[in-house]
């Protein structure tokens, strides 16, 4: 089966330490469960009703991450049974996260999406914005939140070198506060560049295409 195939690929293909998301947005329950009973258990969305749907129609013990734009008048039908929310790119945002994980009595995952291209249609923080949020130690007061790392794309582009540079300037910026913060994802790297992201530090890449074929 090429799903199979393409995973064990992958799986021979990257360090142990590096989490594999496997981008099922648009995908057919039938492929999800051929890549699940692989042995793929983490998978990622993103649209809100497309990722409860498959939530509902799943085993329940896959782990589910949101990697798309996320409204903030959605989150509170994905904190019951998230595992990670990748794209957090607002501090009005990580507010509602923490309001509907009170609710529900969870700590909910997080990565800070860094907006680390010159793409104008991504979302994200500046550096300088989150690096305010630290300054004033704002990230403290959001008990039901627990910021695990940063997530980052690059520019839609065919320059390595460029990519390259917007990968290490993230990693460089996850190194800095690692410790300070407890952080251990860095989430970057997708299909097309995510060999350019291992190189920078990244221990977690969301690949769509590479596992289930081109849509």
């Amino acid at each position: 089966m090429k799903i199979h195939k393409n995973l064990d690929a992958i799986f021979n293909s990257i360090p142990n330490n590096v989490k594999l998301v496997a981008v099922s947005k648009t995908k057919p329950i039938n492929q999800i469960k051929l890549a699940y009973d692989f042995g793929q258990k983490d998978f990622g969305e993103n649209k809100v009703q497309e990722l409860i749907n498959k939530y509902n129609s799943l085993n329940k013990d896959i782990k589910w991450h949101m990697i798309g734009h996320l409204q903030r008048n959605k989150v509170k039908f994905i904190v019951p049974f998230i595992h990670l929310i990748h794209s957090v790119d607002s501090y009005r945002l990580l507010k509602e996260i923490n309001k509907q994980g009170f609710k529900c009595n969870r700590l909910i995952n997080v990565l800070i999406q860094i907006d680390i291209s010159n793409d104008n249609s991504k979302f994200g923080f500046s550096y300088s914005e989150f690096e305010e949020l630290v300054n004033k130690n704002e990230l403290n007061s959001f008990k039901n939140v627990c910021v695990k790392g940063f997530m980052g794309m690059a520019s839609f582009t065919d320059n390595q070198k460029k990519i390259g540079l917007e990968f290490k300037s993230l990693n460089n910026f996850y190194l800095k506060y690692k410790s300070s913060l407890k952080l251990d994802t860095l989430s970057m790297g997708m299909s097309g560049d995510y060999k350019i992201a291992l190189e920078h530090n990244s221990n977690m890449i969301r690949l769509g295409s590479s596992i289930f074929g081109s849509r």
